[in-house]
């Protein structure tokens, strides 16, 4: 690549956002969100095991430009780390490892899982996608992404 090229790169990335990828961790399941390149709209991505959440990432990046990755932090109602926050410590630790140019934030997820519930019980879904726990976790993931995006708009 040329020096003009990267440097015709390195502006573009700096007018051009790039997107927000969103964790809603679990030891069976990964929901998993992203927004658009200009960070208006939170997507359902996936949904994934913990093994696999890696490699996808990888070959996600093949394709896709990522700024920032948020997860979402297991709090109890006092505000003090649940049970599985340990977890959730030990996949921050994995991202910063293996994508160590790409920043990570975590944010609190108390209530995704309700919200992300309530919001498939309105949705008009037939009860068998509705029961699907992949769902949750999508919608959950979307809930943290857009959740992380509305506090960073404030600031």
């Amino acid at each position: 690549m040329s020096l003009i090229s990267k440097l015709y790169l390195c502006i573009l990335t700096k007018i051009i956002k790039m997107r927000i990828m969103a964790f809603d961790y679990g030891t069976k399941r990964i929901g998993v969100a992203v927004t658009d390149p200009l960070q208006i709209i939170a997507t359902a991505l996936t949904t994934l095991h913990p093994d696999e959440i890696i490699e996808f990432i990888k070959k996600y990046l093949q394709s896709e430009a990522i700024e920032k990755f948020v997860v979402g932090s297991p709090l109890q109602m006092n505000g003090s780390p649940s049970q599985s926050a340990p977890h959730v410590v030990g996949f921050v630790r994995s991202l910063k490892k293996h994508f160590p140019e790409i920043q990570v934030v975590t944010i609190d997820e108390r209530f995704t899982s309700k919200m992300a519930s309530s919001v498939i019980a309105q949705s008009g879904l037939k009860k068998a996608k509705r029961q699907q726990k992949s769902l949750v976790d999508q919608i959950s993931a979307v809930i943290i992404l857009q959740t992380y995006m509305e506090s960073s708009y404030l600031h």
